[in-house]
């Protein structure tokens, strides 16, 4: 049996975790899912890169001033981390840009654009990001 990518585009909710997390303030943060687990940072190709991330069992909260700007999942609509990379391919179907070890997917609609980042490492996925391009 053949097996071809989604013509459509995945059904987004603005408003279904973890895409509504992005934009959160840490004040919001911090009343949703208490204290993190650990407090690490995030080196950037610039120093003003520099990113604090917030670990919880829900993902990775990477915080520029006072926001949420992107946030690492082990899991979205359908793919995990470990999938093959046709997996991804197949839910993100042809809007995806392909950069050869990753994929991004602009999210459409809501105050802010948003942006999914599949990459991959040995054919599976490594990581999944959603984030705000933007910044």
């Amino acid at each position: 049996m053949a097996v071809w990518a989604q013509a459509g585009s995945p059904v987004w909710e603005r408003n279904e975790e973890p895409l509504s997390l992005v934009g959160m303030k840490l004040d919001e943060l911090f009343r949703r899912f208490g204290p993190p687990q650990a407090v690490q940072a995030a080196r950037g190709n610039e120093n003003w890169q520099d990113d604090v991330v917030f670990v919880y069992g829900e993902g990775k909260f990477y915080v520029y001033r006072d926001r949420v700007w992107q946030i690492e999942v082990s899991a979205i609509s359908g793919m995990k981390v470990g999938d093959a990379r046709g997996v991804a391919l197949l839910i993100l179907g042809g809007n995806a840009q392909d950069g050869g070890d990753y994929v991004v997917y602009p999210i459409p609609g809501g105050a802010w654009p948003l942006s999914l980042r599949v990459n991959f490492s040995a054919g599976k996925i490594a990581s999944i990001f959603i984030y705000r391009p933007d910044f």
